[in-house]
């Protein structure tokens, strides 16, 4: 009987610190659902949040606009009322400017009516319904030597409608004592994308009386507020004599 010398097989045993940890595995499925359920839910708040950002924005553009437009529909009434006063004050004088002044006033309306309801109009149409309406006002008074309304600059811009006859219709309104005696300086400087308007006048003893003449000045200082919210700048200074109002705004291209 032969004995073969050697080693002797042995049944392999693996160390038992080596076997797969189940729980580890485990929390690793675990972290990463988690994970992944956070990844979602941050997306799911990011898209949220700038759908709200988004629906505020188209909220806040709405609510300038339709501001805007109430604005709008309360200096149109303004105006017209204080041009029918200005004719009716030439029919009762029985005054040969009459028809004229009523031809005047059919072109302002064209304006107001075909024009104003775009969001900018050029800029020589705008010149163009002031000078109208100072020609109007020219008209009632009897002498319209102390008025003086001069434009220099580059006209070709764009701007809102409407935007500077409110300082205008002040002028006119308080510049004018009960004799007829006018003075009033009107001056529209374009520098670049800069427009400034100048206006003063002298205040009649007659219109100290300002309870219902602030709604047009009223107006556009609120729509200046809207439409040039950090490129305009305004200074109203008042002297027992003398209004004078400095308008400064940067056109938009």
């Amino acid at each position: 009987m032969m004995i073969h010398k050697g080693k002797i097989d042995r049944p392999f045993h693996r160390d038992p610190n080596l076997r797969p940890n189940k729980n580890i595995f485990m929390g690793v499925q675990i972290l990463f659902g988690v994970l992944l359920f956070a990844v979602g839910a941050s997306i799911k708040l990011v898209s949220e949040w700038y759908k709200n950002e988004k629906l505020k924005g188209l909220i806040e553009t709405q609510k300038i606009n339709t501001e805007l437009s109430f604005l709008k529909t309360q200096l149109n009434p303004h105006f017209l009322f204080n041009s029918l006063n200005s004719i009716y004050s030439l029919a009762n004088k029985k005054s040969d400017y009459t028809t004229d002044a009523i031809i005047t006033l059919s072109e302002l309306m064209r304006y107001m009516l075909y024009e104003t309801d775009k969001d900018y109009v050029p800029l020589t149409k705008e010149i163009d319904y002031i000078k109208n309406y100072i020609s109007l006002q020219k008209l009632r008074l009897k002498d319209c030597s102390g008025v003086r309304f001069n434009v220099r600059g580059n006209l070709e811009h764009f701007i809102e409608p409407l935007l500077l006859i409110s300082f205008i219709e002040n002028a006119f309104k308080y510049g004018t004592d009960y004799t007829g005696k006018t003075s009033i300086n009107i001056e529209i400087c374009i520098e670049g994308q800069q427009l400034t308007l100048k206006s003063n006048n002298f205040i009649s003893i007659n219109e100290k009386n300002k309870a219902s003449s602030g709604i047009g000045l009223q107006n556009i200082k609120s729509r200046l507020n809207l439409l040039y919210p950090e490129t305009h700048s305004l200074k109203i200074e008042e002297s027992e004599k003398l209004y004078s109002i400095e308008l400064v705004l940067n056109l938009k291209k």
